[in-house]
């Protein structure tokens, strides 16, 4: 009787190593292709500009607002809801611009257009040095960084913590009035 009862617990002992074992691969190869983080795609569109307003004697000030349209497309499995944040805009390292951006959810696989307005001190612009240079040939080029804290939500049950960083050039060619922009972005759970 003892040795049927220790040949049960034998086969219950590696049918209970089997099947952890089988779970563990298959969380594995999940996590190694079908949710491993995809880093989101974002393109900017700027509007043109909203609103220009200066400033009076004896502190000359000069805003200017440029509307932006973002779209950002989730190519993950799970969706992205981030809180209100601001993106910086600079131009040769000093800070020229703002853009207040709203929180949202972005849908697994999916994407969302944001409006937004950037609204740039041209008095930091214009007293910059290298101005005169790039003007002469023919573009001002911007980088623009932001950082978008929320949450991750997969499977439905599974949250995790989220900061999705953004990186833009943005080239505005002053002769053709066109701007190319080329965002890179990272997640980090």
């Amino acid at each position: 009787m003892a040795i049927r009862n220790s040949r049960r617990l034998k086969i219950c002992c590696a049918t209970t190593i089997g099947v952890l074992l089988l779970i563990i691969i298959v969380i594995t190869t999940l996590s190694f292709t079908i949710l491993k983080p995809k880093q989101p795609e974002i393109i900017a569109h700027p509007l043109g500009l909203e609103n220009i307003q200066f400033g009076g004697f004896p502190n000359v000030a000069i805003n200017v607002t440029l509307g932006l349209a973002v779209t950002i497309v989730n190519r993950n499995y799970g969706s992205f809801k981030f809180q209100n944040s601001t993106a910086y805009v600079s131009y040769h390292g000093v800070a020229v611009a703002e853009i207040l951006i709203e929180g949202d959810l972005i849908p697994a696989r999916g994407k969302i257009n944001i409006t937004s307005y950037a609204d740039f001190m041209v008095d930091k612009l214009i007293t910059s040095p290298y101005l005169l240079r790039d003007i002469t040939a023919g573009s001002l080029n911007f980088t623009s960084t932001a950082t978008m804290h929320g949450k991750v939500k997969v499977l439905k049950f599974l949250r995790l913590e989220a900061n999705a960083h953004s990186f833009c050039d943005i080239s505005l060619l002053i002769l053709s009035q066109n701007v190319i922009t080329i965002c890179h972005s990272k997640i980090k759970l």
